[in-house]
């Protein structure tokens, strides 16, 4: 029997699901077919932070999902929102691709080396602080569309500069497009940038699918996005909000493996920015831990700003 996987229409959205759906295919020993759906995100070329961040890329493949005209949906999972949906599950977090963020700027320059007002496009409220803490000179400019688009207008000319996810250069071959990849403790990602998520029904009982999303599923991955994401559903801030965090793993197979999580708050001209260490076994409550220190140095206000 067929499985049929619900998956964001864009090229990215059709390369990563393509690629999950060959390993689980191989796997199962079953045909794996996905079904691309069109969402909100892709026909609104609005701002994020305008249109409403949260869920407006997996709305529509959700709806898919739960309607029961797939059995699986594969979504990036720094799009996913941070409130849990009863109707279903989180079934598997594959190994997570590179988790920084890349500039891809002409002349193969670096950050530091753009020329004083470079323009430079993303149309994240995150790295749009995160440029402008690091080089208030710079022009940032609202930037949407698809990869190729984006990169498209540093080769026309048009901007100095774009930053884009790494893994999603690497999945689409345009790895090389990358100028500087960005420390990810300095330069923080958006909480599971890199990660996909695999989600099912709540009451899915395909045993021999489950199972195969179970050898799908990377423990040390699952530790790690999963405490990102707390720090930003304890902040309750959306997608698109200037929050980054990343965590790294440490002594995984030991007894005592552990998390190193770092997180910043992004604001005009300001940042609040803190880590921890804790037990990886407890991802969730170091992330709320974490959350509540930026709260206590300031972070709450900084969430109401928006950065010009």
């Amino acid at each position: 029997m067929t499985v049929f996987i619900a998956t964001r229409g864009s090229a990215l959205a059709l390369a990563q699901a393509g690629a999950l759906a060959t390993e689980l295919s191989s796997i199962m020993g079953r045909p794996v077919e996905l079904l691309p759906i069109t969402t909100h995100g892709d026909v609104n070329s609005a701002p994020l932070e305008v249109i409403g961040g949260t869920g407006v890329f997996v709305g529509a493949v959700r709806a898919a999902l739960n309607a029961g005209q797939a059995q699986l949906a594969v979504h990036s999972l720094k799009d996913l929102p941070t409130a849990p949906d009863p109707s279903l599950r989180l079934a598997a977090i594959p190994r997570r691709a590179d988790p920084r963020d890349a500039l891809c700027a002409r002349d193969r320059l670096k950050l530091a080396d753009l020329p004083t007002g470079a323009s430079v496009g993303t149309g994240s409220p995150r790295r749009r602080a995160l440029l402008l803490n690091a080089r208030a000179d710079l022009n940032v400019v609202e930037l949407r569309g698809n990869v190729d688009t984006r990169l498209g207008r540093v080769t026309s000319g048009d901007l100095d500069a774009v930053v884009l996810a790494q893994a999603g250069l690497a999945r689409l071959g345009r790895a090389d497009s990358a100028t500087q990849l960005l420390s990810p403790t300095d330069f923080l990602p958006a909480p599971g940038q890199g990660a996909l998520a695999v989600e099912c029904r709540s009451d899915e009982t395909d045993l021999e699918l489950l199972a195969a999303l179970a050898q799908l599923d990377d423990a040390e991955t699952r530790a790690a996005v999963l405490a990102e994401r707390s720090v930003l559903a304890t902040l309750e801030a959306g997608c698109s909000a200037p929050v980054g965090a990343y965590a790294s793993t440490h002594g995984f197979g030991s007894e005592r493996p552990e998390l190193n999580l770092h997180a910043a708050v992004l604001g005009v001209g300001a940042v609040v920015r803190k880590s921890i260490v804790g037990p990886a076994d407890e991802p969730e409550v170091l992330g709320a831990r974490l959350a509540a220190e930026l709260v206590a140095s300031g972070a709450a206000e900084l969430l109401g700003e928006r950065v010009p």
